[in-house]
């Protein structure tokens, strides 16, 4: 059995969250030092190149700085609004162009903006959105009624995700989607929307944005309430009632205009692939997946500048160093190989999975399942261990088998309103069918309790996440890091020795997909 030790995990979490790293942005000199390190890494460990004969799969991309106008301008019969860029609205395009704008746009009140015919639900439903602005409300409507028949009650659906906000509004046609932030339903204070705007943003190069709508945004509740006054409404109102069945888009008797410039750049990052071929069936796969970046320097400011990114995600960039030395020591080797990615882009929108998604370095009906690891214990050891996304796969069954091992249950996340299964890397691999788990330290403290452990929690949300104070603290205890890595290593040999391929449970919104794609894959191997 693998040792992990302590003092070596956390010397590699230190390496990462330094200054010397540079926050870990993308296309700079701390992606540079961080994939390097990543690559020294993995040939210490005795790996693989896993990409094409090299460990770096490269991902190119479009960096876009915009060059906003001061305020969105509302104007209407009352006259006009203006909502001040960063206190009470942030906008960007994901268009690779020059510049753009929205002109007199029609605003339209689409409530959750989502379409469904599954649920019979169509915030749309009557619109031509050509010309037209969205304005659309996060989360979904079961978060706001507590209604398990609607979605999946407290639960954040895809459809809750501002992500799919915005894909919905573009599959519209609209001009604009501008979502309303509540710090409840969306999971993160405005401060992280308004860091993250601030930042130049990433697209694809492949996509050039032509799929989005011209200006995409966020406006602050109470910016949103001085908005729907100016059309005669309550915004608490027309909220609730857009959270009922049969709801009906409301069009505002107002217009928005505002414009945008792009610095346009090309660029170029790297996933970082190591592999460790299988002793009997090397062409099956077990995967593990961290994501390396964070976001770099603030340009501007006082005091630290750097996100250091050492919870997020140093902490799982170097457990996943520890797990390809643990599995490259096991003699024999494991029965199928296995697959370490470290993932670019994360927090630009989970770019680097989503290319490494769809361009894989292996077949993906070949990946029996894998693990995801964005954010590790640093608070000790707990009685249980944190599933996000519970209920998904029977990848949860070896899970709660080697976490009885150790003693432990598996408990499903305490904020599942948050939608954090469609927030990391696991997912773009999701929604092609591999069976991926995203398990979490636990929160029911073996020294402290539950209740203790959610403020940790709430803590770290509120103060330190997306933040420069996320830096490495060597008080933390990461004896509970240490006692998931054994748990993953674990769920992993036994995945690797086995010869079954998991499944998505019955039901679930990726089973069909899995199901296909693995009909196919046995078929022509």
């Amino acid at each position: 059995m693998p040792s992990f030790e302590t003092d070596r995990y956390a010397a590699h979490v230190r390496v990462l969250a330094s200054d010397e790293f540079e926050g870990r942005r993308p296309a700079t000199r701390g992606e540079e030092k961080t994939v390097a390190y990543l690559e020294q890494e993995f040939r210490k460990a005795g790996l693989e190149p896993g990409a094409a004969g090299s460990f770096h799969q490269p991902v190119p991309f479009v960096e876009l700085t915009t060059q906003p106008e001061g305020a969105l301008r509302i104007t209407g019969a009352a006259g006009d609004t203006q909502l001040a860029y960063a206190d009470d609205a942030v906008y960007w395009t994901k268009r690779v162009v020059p510049q753009t704008a929205l002109t007199d746009s029609d605003l339209v009140f689409v409530g959750y903006g989502i379409v469904e015919p599954a649920m019979n639900w169509d915030d749309y439903a009557g619109l031509d959105m050509r010309g037209k602005t969205a304005v659309i409300l996060v989360n979904d409507p079961g978060f706001a009624t507590g209604d398990p028949k609607l979605f999946n009650g407290r639960a954040m659906t895809y459809h809750g995700r501002w992500t799919y906000k915005f894909e919905e509004a573009a599959r519209q046609g609209a001009a604009g989607a501008i979502i309303v932030h509540e710090e409840a339903p969306a999971g993160y204070p405005w401060e992280v929307v308004r860091n993250g705007a601030a930042r130049p943003q990433l697209a694809l190069e492949e996509s050039g944005g032509a799929q989005r709508v011209e200006i995409e945004g966020w406006i602050t509740r109470d910016a949103a309430a001085r908005v729907f006054r100016a059309a005669g409404l309550e915004y608490s109102t027309a909220k609730a009632a857009a959270a009922r069945r049969g709801f009906r888009p409301i069009p505002l008797p107002l217009k928005v205009s505002t414009r945008v410039a792009n610095d346009i750049r090309h660029i170029r990052s790297s996933n970082v692939v190591g592999l460790l071929p299988g002793s009997r069936r090397p062409d099956e796969y077990v995967i593990f997946t961290a994501h390396w970046d964070h976001f770099g320097k603030a340009e501007e400011g006082s005091g630290d500048r750097i996100f250091n990114g050492a919870v997020d995600n140093a902490t799982g960039t170097a457990a996943l160093i520890e797990l390809a030395q643990a599995f490259a020591g096991v003699r024999p080797a494991p029965e199928r190989s296995l697959l370490f990615v470290g993932f670019t882009a994360e927090e630009s929108g989970l770019l680097g999975s989503e290319y490494f998604a769809e361009h894989p370095v292996v077949p993906l009906a070949q990946i029996a399942g894998g693990l995801n690891m964005d954010g590790m214990a640093v608070n000790g050891r707990t009685r249980d261990v944190t599933v996000v996304g519970y209920g998904a796969s029977e990848l949860e069954d070896f899970l709660a088998a080697a976490a009885a091992d150790q003693g432990r249950i598996l408990k499903p996340e305490p904020t599942p309103e948050r939608g954090s299964y469609y927030r990391s890397d696991h997912f773009m691999l999701a929604r092609k069918g591999v069976p991926m788990l995203y398990a979490r330290a636990g929160i029911d403290s073996n020294e402290h309790g539950a209740e203790w452990g959610l403020r940790q929690n709430t803590d770290y949300t509120s103060h330190r996440y997306h933040r420069p104070s996320d830096e490495f603290d060597p008080d933390w205890d990461l004896s509970g890091a240490i006692e998931d890595l054994q748990l993953y290593f674990d769920v992993g040999l036994k995945l690797a020795m086995e010869r079954g391929f998991p499944n998505w449970r019955p039901g679930n919104e990726f089973r069909a997909i899995r199901d296909q794609s693995r009909a196919g894959g046995a078929a022509s191997h």
